[in-house]
């Protein structure tokens, strides 16, 4: 069974940047899918929403909240497919426990934004956005 396991959370002051990583607990191949979610702390699992998405070709997706002030990416190369988020211009709407996700692949029908669609989760890293 994969384990993604978060870092790089923490408080910020709205307008500064912070550096999520995920990695795994064991090689993933570098064809599986990997995202970003978010919810509040305490939040059910049906509540988690998408933030970003990137696949085994590079394609990157945003949410609309976020596009143009985060970016997802990948170590190339590395057996363990760490997964990196960097956050711009931070606002407190963006606070939140935000949880990495991976899968094998979408279903033929399948929405990025999904969280049904995959199979491995982190346990969630915190970020606190204040005014």
């Amino acid at each position: 069974q994969v384990r993604l396991m978060e870092s790089g959370g923490g408080s910020v002051q709205a307008g500064g940047s912070l550096r999520l990583s995920c990695v795994a607990s064991q090689y993933i191949s570098d064809t599986y899918v990997m995202a970003w979610f978010r919810a509040a702390p305490g939040a059910e699992r049906l509540e988690r929403r998408a933030v970003a998405y990137i696949d085994r070709d590079g394609t990157t997706k945003y949410a609309d909240s976020v596009n143009g002030r985060f970016t997802i990416s990948k170590a190339k190369g590395d057996p363990k497919m760490t997964l990196f988020l960097q956050m711009d211009d931070l606002k407190p709407e963006d606070t939140a426990q935000y949880y990495c996700a991976a899968d094998p692949a979408l279903t033929t029908r399948g929405y990025w934004n999904d969280l049904d669609e995959y199979r491995f989760w982190g346990q969630g890293v915190q970020v606190i956005v204040s005014s």
